[in-house]
């Protein structure tokens, strides 16, 4: 049904205008001035003709079918326009009209009301209030932009139609071809997911483009989006950004996470390359579609200025790829080509007097180096530079075997070099980092592509057991789950858990203790007390039975100043866990995408630094490994001053197990194991302590 949006034979245009500048005239304007090969029907009952067309009063008066219906009326006249099109055989319609739940919620009942019409009727509908749809290689332009792009390989969807127009302008003056460009509005039908599908098919589209201020179906899209990257490279812009579900979260784990978040670990997950910036969209977009992915990240810098280069350097570095020098054999034979001066270490620099052939000579080395992977070459305007001569010879010796990204820094001087590059498909940027930057891009894409095949491990856990301490909580209605039943809950997933009990008395905490062992930690166990410590309900190396009647003397009294509404079910007995190093393990459940998982260390690294790390579930043993590797701290773990490696695997397995956990029970909410106390290689790991809270959503229950 999508193509009969997009490469319709036949279009009604209802609401044509014989006003210019009305959107009903423009839209219908740009359909014939666009040259779009099939019958284009207005629909006006107070116009005879338009635009040399004939105009019928209704589309009912026209007696052919029509594929394709645009609908640009009043907002109360919207339904019979859309009613009346798929009665005479519309298989598409476009709403370009707003006025509807971007507005209040009559206008969302109307647009609910539309949708259903549409979907029980197998039409497909794109908007309401959107800027329409282009498709360049179709010579269609059923949009009220100002102008048809020139035929190419970028495709493009958007929430916002202001930004496609401005998609369109700055495709316009890089002269950059585009393919499809859509404007989806309000999403009552198609959004995201659909296009992507598409797009992801479409032999015209090269690069899929989008900008997106919100997602529906989180999961989905991740399914989609995924398939879609394995085949063309996806830029997504997303803004709007706000904290996860607008709720008040209890956890570590739900304090840090929040929307933004959600959707870069999101699209991480499903090979989407995220611009941070509209400006980086293009950047992107043009790397993508013009240039030859890098097969690795060691890359040659070639200029004829030192800071520019120096820029160039440190942006690589800072990026995680390598400035890499030639080899020995391709760096001798370039210094015979240069003159004595030029330095043939990494940046090469070919002097500020460099002319074409010096350049040339660079390129061609960097191109038959096979430690090379990427190439980014700079020319700042000297009296002596040659930029048009430079950049039609760049042209000629690119081989396309590796990508080759330019900076021709300036204005005036550079301005007919940079046209000439852009001509021949090589990308030209402003700035050094800003090549970087698409360039970094590329390689992400690319180390996704080529990563390892997701094998998810399944381990044999006590599911029962998770299931009766579950169901047992929802019965008594208490969502926040105390430290023992946590606990329970992570042993039956095979996490190690410190021995120890839920008592209620002074006496019973000192018999637990002696039976554990000395020494051992008192915690307080209150559904209403979230964090202990502040309120003075944890008690660590208690070493003596003195010691255990005094803190939970002690505790009690406190507990009750404090918290004087609390609940108070008793206190934990555990046996203190063995020293290491403390990180904390958690998961939040998104809104839209479902179970992220979190990893950190503990202390000022979580609470100050925000040192922390997020992944979608389910996740591989080698997606958990890299969360660890992407935080700050990974170095703490691997040893430093003498200390030795930690059992880094063991935290990788923990995040493993719970990411089965959360997936295979809906209703938990939230969790934290803080601390997950890490022992050296041999030496166990244990769950030290732990917070989880279920969800109030009957409907998530495991049956």
């Amino acid at each position: 049904m999508t193509d009969s949006l997009l490469t319709p034979k036949s279009i009604a245009v209802i609401g044509a205008s014989q006003t210019p500048h009305k959107v009903g005239y423009e839209i219908l304007f740009n359909l014939i001035d666009g040259k779009f090969d099939g019958p284009i029907i207005p629909v006006n009952p107070k116009a005879t003709e338009i635009c040399g067309l004939k105009c019928y009063p209704s589309l009912s008066d026209y007696k052919e079918k029509v594929e394709l219906a645009i609908v640009v009326v009043p907002p109360p006249a919207v339904f019979e326009a859309v009613k009346e099109s798929i009665s005479c055989g519309a298989q598409a319609i476009i709403i370009i009209t707003a006025g509807f739940k971007e507005v209040d919620k009559e206008g969302l009942a109307m647009e609910e009301k539309i949708a259903e019409l549409c979907v029980s009727k197998g039409v497909r509908l794109l908007g309401p209030n959107c800027l329409g749809a282009i498709n360049a290689h179709h010579n269609m332009n059923a949009s009220f932009a100002s102008h048809m792009p020139t035929p190419g390989g970028i495709s493009v969807i958007s929430q916002s139609g202001a930004l496609c127009t401005a998609i369109l302008d700055w495709a316009a003056q890089k002269k950059l071809g585009l393919s499809k460009v859509i404007s989806m509005g309000n999403k009552a039908d198609l959004g995201e997911s659909h296009f992507l599908d598409y797009l992801a098919n479409d032999d015209h589209t090269k690069v899929i483009v989008g900008y997106l201020e919100s997602i529906s179906g989180g999961e989905n899209f991740i399914s989609i989006a995924s398939s879609a990257a394995s085949k063309k490279p996806v830029v997504i812009f997303k803004s709007g950004v706000t904290d996860a579900g607008g709720k008040a979260a209890s956890s570590h784990t739900g304090s840090l996470a929040g929307a933004d978040i959600a959707y870069g670990a999101a699209f991480k997950r499903a090979g989407v390359v995220r611009a941070d910036t509209f400006e980086a969209m293009f950047d992107y977009a043009m790397a993508f579609a013009m240039q030859p992915l890098p097969k690795g990240d060691k890359v040659a810098i070639i200029t004829n200025a030192g800071g520019p280069g120096i820029m160039a350097a440190d942006a690589v570095e800072l990026s995680g790829m390598t400035v890499s020098h030639l080899t020995s054999g391709h760096a001798s034979a370039l210094k015979e080509r240069l003159p004595k001066a030029a330095s043939v270490a990494n940046p090469i620099d070919v002097l500020g007097d460099a002319d074409s052939s010096r350049y040339v000579a660079a390129v061609e080395a960097a191109q038959d180096d096979e430690g090379i992977d990427a190439i980014i070459v700079i020319l700042t305007p000297q009296a002596m530079t040659e930029p048009d001569k430079t950049a039609i010879e760049i042209a000629k010796c690119n081989n396309r075997t590796k990508p080759i990204l330019v900076s021709f820094m300036g204005g005036l001087d550079v301005k007919e070099a940079r046209e000439k590059l852009i001509n021949h498909n090589i990308p030209d940027y402003p700035s050094p980092e800003r090549a970087v930057g698409a360039l970094r891009a590329m390689w992400e894409y690319t180390s996704w592509k080529n990563r390892p095949q997701r094998i998810l491990t399944r381990f044999p856990v006590n599911r029962n057991r998770v299931q009766r301490i579950i169901a047992k909580h929802i019965k008594t209605g208490r969502l926040q789950m105390g430290e023992a039943a946590a606990k329970a809950m992570l042993g039956a997933y095979e996490f190690k858990i410190p021995d120890g009990e839920l008592v209620s008395s002074r006496a019973d905490a000192v018999a637990t203790a002696k039976r554990v062992g000395f020494p051992v930690a008192m915690k307080i166990a209150s559904p209403d007390v979230i964090h202990k410590s502040d309120m003075g309900g944890v008690k660590l190396n208690l070493a003596h039975t003195a010691a255990v009647e005094d803190a939970y003397d002690l505790m009690m009294m406190r507990i009750k100043e404090r918290v004087p509404d609390a609940k108070i079910d008793g206190v934990y007995i555990e046996q203190m866990s063995k020293p290491g190093v403390e990180v904390i393990l958690g998961m939040t459940r998104d809104p839209q995408f479902g179970p992220m998982l979190m990893f950190g260390l503990g202390g000022i690294f979580v609470e100050v630094m925000k040192d922390v790390t997020f992944n979608i579930a389910p996740i591989t043993f080698d997606e958990a490994m890299q969360m660890l590797k992407s935080t700050k701290s990974f170095s703490l773990l691997k040893g430093v001053r003498g200390r030795k490696e930690v059992d880094i695997a063991a935290i990788a397995i923990a995040l493993q197990k719970i990411s089965q956990l959360v997936t295979e029970f809906p209703m938990i909410e939230e969790m934290d194991i803080n601390p997950f106390m890490v022992g050296e290689i041999g030496e166990p790991s244990t769950a030290a302590d732990a917070r989880i809270t279920l969800s109030d959503d009957k409907s998530l229950e495991v049956k």
